[in-house]
């Protein structure tokens, strides 16, 4: 998606613009040279499927028009899944947060400039970024962004990073047994995932 980070600014002047103009948050992201991650709220059903269309309406042209290239830019349609639950929000904000990290891309989160790390922990200002009421609360409730720096720090266990990963894979719901069961009669179709055991066949895409 990147080739340099003049194309990072272009989509991240995209995103914003495009997020001015609709009822999504963006309370963290990460653009690594593969793809983009990113946590949102919607108040609108079908926004965020409307917005990851503009973005290509928008940013695919620019670059083809930059790189000398045509033809698409996605490998597919974007993979997304609900997440509900204080700890599941959480996680999933730590597993954006370090992703250019797992992606030896840097030796520390804090280092890559393209996410929102530097805005949640309040390095930096990203008019994009609003921390969500979770992450507030996390700050307030223990030592302050030290705290979540250090969690952050401390890596993701593989057990959770597949918990974070495999409702995405499969686009199903990140979050209790209840939060699922609401979901998949909302929608009408499976929200959980099978036992890890029978995932196998899954290859996570590579994180860069």
């Amino acid at each position: 998606m990147f080739l340099d980070d003049d194309d990072r600014v272009q989509c991240l002047a995209v995103v914003g613009s495009i997020v001015d103009a609709s009822s999504i948050v963006v309370h963290a992201y990460a653009l690594v040279t593969t793809h983009v991650h990113l946590l949102l709220t919607s108040a609108t059903t079908g926004s965020i499927s409307r917005a990851t269309c503009r973005l290509g309406e928008r940013y695919v042209p620019a670059f083809n028009r930059k790189h000398g290239r045509t033809g698409t830019l996605w490998d597919g349609r974007f993979r997304s899944c609900r997440v509900g639950g204080d700890s599941h929000l959480l996680q999933v904000d730590r597993h954006i947060e370090p992703n250019p990290v797992r992606a030896a891309m840097v030796t520390d989160a804090e280092a890559f400039p393209w996410s929102s790390v530097h805005a949640n922990l309040g390095t930096r200002t990203d008019t994009m970024v609003v921390s969500h009421d979770l992450f507030t609360r996390f700050i307030a409730g223990h030592d302050g962004r030290h705290a979540w720096r250090a969690w952050q720090r401390s890596g993701i266990p593989d057990h959770e990073l597949a918990r974070a990963r495999d409702p995405l894979n499969l686009e199903r719901a990140l979050g209790s047994p209840q939060f699922q069961r609401m979901v998949a009669g909302t929608l009408n179709r499976p929200a959980h995932c099978r036992p890890l055991g029978t995932l196998r066949g899954l290859a996570n895409p590579d994180d860069r």
